[in-house]
């Protein structure tokens, strides 16, 4: 008798344990270059662990979530947020008996695209990118040709499906897809209403009566309140979604965050700044090209010198982009000479 290894024994507990409607490691419709399997990882634990050990995920630890340039240690940075997702995603995965692995690897991928300062940042490259720049599809960019010196991470169909889809437009080919969409949604506006309080922009009884009704009167009340419903109205069924009347206090809070916070001119007194930044990087690049180098170089003749200056301005930290601005047009002379 052949003696299984670890990864065919959790191979045969998914097909155990986990719900009709969970993707199984063993059914991946793979990756687009075959690869030996591992002898212990599943394929998507493999993903998770190509993309913690990526340079794009290391980065997010410095790139903006909402608030430009925070005077404190406690906001909320684009890793933290990554960090967030995956907690809510794999509690609602598990209570659904869908495939946790597949969910955590589509979980910590899912905003590596994401330019510096934030929204400010992407909403910038999006006017001056022909055809238009979004973080999603940027992230899918990264995994397929920009990590690993250009050659990208080769991961699996269904975590590349659900890092493109993650949006609230997306159509995720997998069940553990939809549960990272709704679980990054949840994480962004619960931990920058949390945000928010701390900055002095909201105070908890600004938040609609209605909603704080419906979902709760704390951060983790309304996580833990959102996560019930997703289980109670996804348990056993081939869909994941919120019932109707949580959705619609949900999008109302979602609504309030956009008019509130994210629109509001004390959150974004830097952002005029950001964007003007971000706009004299692009064009200085693109008329200094040979300064682009590795993966950000490999694709200028068959990509085109915007979308290589536009991968070089996303893959940049806010700390890096203001450094390099710094260098680029500021006299050295009026600048700290640390920098």
């Amino acid at each position: 008798m052949i003696q299984e290894n670890p990864r065919q024994y959790y191979e045969r507990l998914e097909e155990q344990t986990l719900s009709p409607y969970a993707t199984l490691a063993k059914n991946t419709r793979g990756r687009e270059t075959p690869i030996e399997p591992c002898q212990i990882r599943t394929e998507f634990i493999r993903d998770r662990d190509r993309i913690l050990h990526s340079k794009s995920f290391r980065r997010l630890k410095h790139k903006t979530q909402v608030f430009l340039s925070p005077q404190g240690d406690h906001y909320r940075t684009r890793l933290t947020h990554t960090l967030e997702v995956s907690q809510i995603a794999r509690t609602i995965s598990r209570a659904l008996r869908l495939n946790e692995d597949l969910t955590e690897a589509i979980s910590m991928g899912h905003d590596l695209g994401h330019t510096p300062f934030g929204h400010s940042g992407e909403d910038v490259l999006n006017e001056l990118l022909p055809g238009g720049f979004e973080h999603n599809v940027q992230s899918l960019r990264v995994v397929e040709k920009l990590e690993n010196d250009g050659e990208g991470l080769n991961l699996t169909f269904e975590v590349r499906d659900g890092i493109l889809n993650h949006k609230k437009s997306g159509t995720p080919a997998t069940l553990e897809g939809y549960v990272v969409s709704l679980a990054d949604r949840i994480a962004y506006i619960n931990h920058d209403i949390d945000d928010a309080i701390r900055a002095g922009v909201l105070k908890e009884s600004d938040l609609p009566e209605a909603c704080v009704r419906v979902l709760g009167h704390s951060h983790g009340k309304r996580i833990n309140t959102m996560i019930m419903d997703v289980v109670e109205q996804s348990a056993g069924k081939p869909f994941v979604k919120m019932s109707e009347g949580m959705f619609e206090q949900f999008d109302a809070l979602r609504d309030f965050m956009f008019d509130n916070v994210y629109k509001n001119p004390k959150a974004k007194s830097e952002e005029a700044k950001a964007k003007r930044l971000i706009q004299e990087l692009f064009d200085y690049y693109l008329s200094h090209t040979d300064l682009l180098m590795g993966e950000y170089a490999k694709y200028l003749e068959t990509d085109g010198k915007e979308r290589a200056v536009a991968d070089y301005i996303a893959g940049m930290t806010d700390n890096y982009a203001v450094s390099e601005y710094m260098r680029i047009f500021v006299p050295k002379s009026w600048m700290d000479l640390t920098i």
